[in-house]
């Protein structure tokens, strides 16, 4: 018993231990990972892609469950005679045999057009299957590009803020070197310092941010294993205005989105699906009609001629259940409570993509309005302007410190803003693709 039970012990650990997830070894990306690059690491090992793809290939298998005919079934009884007394006939067998075959309801479950409605469910709702692994890939691959952004800014924020940090120590040193000869006080030394300190914290916050970046990044792509610390190209958020968005309007851009979105065309079969269903219920209220042919004998010898017992007897047999107390009363209401909740989410998936296209171009429209004004209004530059005159009128006394260090801020903020504005806009433009279905760009 006590060996038994060892033994068992063993057994759970052993399965414990394989079900066990082990590290993964690093993640395989390239050192410069291209916007390209990411698309096409997301299609070949994006996890929610994969499982999107997994469902739809479960869906082909029911379709084939949902085509296929049934067995015949064959059965064979062998049996002896109780209280038969053969007397002198030494030869005479009193074995019981028989054979039969039926078909299992085959014949009715084609004829009745069951296996029709089975089929028709089963087919549209694969075709919804393999329009949520398209829909899968539209919403994900935005995830997927607006995270390559996120690094992107990252990458800049953090190279900002290596500036700043340069630059405020260059004048840290400028002032500490003033503050020995006499030319500021003490209390000006310390609002240098402080901003110096307080750019150091903006260091260390964008070094923060970049890492968790490419983590999310990394985790879309499907990597399992160590994440390292690679890089994008930031050039991805230079401003541009596409083409396609150059010359649209919500309303053709809402026309787009009922031609291509998948998540639409899906939703009509998952209704199509759900009407086949139904239909489907109210036709299996016909009683499945089983089919059967038997032959059976008993014994042999009890004639000169070797014949049976009793004669040979072949019968053709019907069945089929005699629905009297339940005519599927609870799969209709089932099948019709479904039919009515996919109608209901195609008009709401209809409302969705209203709701999605007319969100996404305000925002595009705003944002690109924002990045605009930054470049061709003269914001970014006027910030960056005000900060240098300022700073050569401090070195000359003809401003005070508290002008150049709010010169200075202004000038560090509008270029984090900057930043903001143009991931923003590009995240907007995914987004509008993303609600249209298609690329615009």
């Amino acid at each position: 018993m006590l060996a038994c039970l060892m033994s068992c012990a063993g057994l759970v650990t052993l399965v414990e231990r394989k079900a066990r997830a082990e590290i993964p070894p690093p993640a395989d990306l390239p050192q410069m990972l291209t916007l390209d690059e990411a698309i096409r690491e997301f299609h070949a090992h994006g996890l929610d892609l994969l499982i999107a793809e997994a469902q739809a290939r479960a869906a082909e298998g029911q379709v084939e469950v949902a085509g296929a005919v049934p067995n015949p079934v064959g059965s064979a009884g062998w049996g002896k005679t109780i209280n038969y007394d053969p007397g002198t006939c030494q030869e005479c067998s009193t074995t019981y045999w028989s054979l039969g075959l039926s078909d299992s309801a085959a014949i009715e479950d084609t004829l009745s057009g069951k296996r029709g409605l089975r089929l028709k469910v089963a087919r549209n709702a694969l075709a919804a299957a393999k329009l949520s692994r398209t829909d899968a890939e539209r919403t994900i691959a935005f995830q997927v590009k607006s995270a390559y952004l996120q690094v992107a800014q990252g990458v800049l924020a953090y190279k900002f803020a290596k500036e700043v940090v340069s630059s405020n120590e260059k004048t840290l040193d400028l002032f500490q070197t003033r503050f020995r000869s006499g030319a500021i006080n003490e209390g000006d030394l310390a609002r240098v310092v402080t901003q110096k300190l307080e750019s150091d914290q903006a260091l260390d916050q964008a070094v923060q941010t970049l890492r968790q970046a490419r983590v999310e990044l990394a985790f879309l792509l499907g990597v399992r294993g160590a994440v390292s610390d690679f890089d994008v190209d930031v050039k991805v958020l230079s401003f541009s205005q596409p083409d396609q968005l150059s010359a649209t309007s919500e309303e053709k851009l809402l026309r787009a989105a009922f031609d291509h979105r998948p998540d639409l065309v899906a939703a009509g079969y998952q209704k199509a699906s759900a009407e086949a269903q139904l239909a489907l219920t109210k036709r299996q209220k016909f009683p499945d009609v089983t089919l059967s042919v038997n032959y059976t004998q008993l014994g042999t010898g009890a004639t000169q001629s070797g014949g049976a017992l009793s004669p040979p007897t072949i019968t053709f047999g019907i069945s089929a259940p005699i629905p009297v107390f339940y005519q599927l009363q609870g799969e209709t209401r089932l099948a019709e409570a479904q039919y009515d909740q996919n109608s209901l989410q195609q008009a709401k998936t209809t409302t969705q993509v209203v709701n999605d296209v007319a969100t996404g171009y305000a925002g595009y429209v705003v944002s690109r309005q924002l990045v605009q004004r930054m470049e061709g209004g003269g914001l970014l530059q006027s910030a960056r302007t005000a900060r240098d005159i300022t700073r050569l009128q401090f070195e000359k006394g003809a401003a005070s410190l508290t002008d150049f260090l709010d010169a200075q801020r202004t000038y560090i903020a509008t270029n984090v803003e900057y930043f903001g504005d143009l991931t923003n806009y590009w995240t907007a433009v995914f987004q509008l693709e993303e609600a249209v279905g298609m690329e615009l760009h």
